[in-house]
């Protein structure tokens, strides 16, 4: 197998985001990864120590977009009008993006609270939530946005609300949780 370019970290990545996006996490394998950048598998080692290191940085990135899809969508609007735009750029990335998002919330990576781009992700969703209800750190209020979009995310991408869809539940939750929001 002929030398790679320079094989670098963000270009392994980016492939192996390819591989996920494409087929989920069974698809990513570092033999097949190593074969479609050109390299031989040992290559991969000496940026990513093994697979899980390559998925923790794919989770990474991907709370760091999901993050910043998130700001962008509440930029410039009141906080609830704010709080409704992040909820509907969630599930429109979880949708866009469904093996990085299952990749976000895998149960088999437990979160942790230390600093890092899931902490982030986090932070700015209860920065949101506080700023609806006005109780700073509000971590319950975000708690329960979270479960609502996370479970709702899950029903539809898991096709649980059948050819009819939704029936505008999303939207309906949602007004529902934010008014809740407001009067507790």
């Amino acid at each position: 197998m002929p030398y790679p370019a320079k094989l670098t970290p963000d270009a392994i990545a980016a492939q192996a985001r390819v591989l996920l996006e494409g087929g989920g996490p069974d698809a990513l394998n570092m033999r097949p990864l190593a074969e479609a950048l050109g390299a031989s598998p040992s290559s991969l080692y000496r940026h990513y120590g093994d697979r899980a290191a390559l998925l923790t940085a794919l989770n990474d990135d991907a709370a760091r977009e999901l993050r910043a899809t998130l700001e962008a969508a509440a930029r410039g609007l009141d906080p609830q009008a704010g709080l409704l735009a992040m909820a509907r750029a969630y599930h429109a990335y979880a949708r866009a993006h469904p093996h990085l998002y299952a990749l976000l919330l895998d149960p088999a990576r437990p979160y942790t609270a230390a600093p890092g781009p899931m902490k982030d992700l986090w932070n700015t969703v209860l920065g949101q939530v506080s700023a609806v209800t006005g109780q700073p750190d509000d971590t319950g209020a975000t708690v329960a946005v979270w479960a609502f979009l996370h479970g709702h995310t899950l029903l539809f991408l898991g096709g649980q609300f059948g050819p009819s869809g939704d029936q505008g539940g999303f939207r309906r939750g949602l007004e529902a949780l934010v008014r809740g929001l407001l009067a507790s």
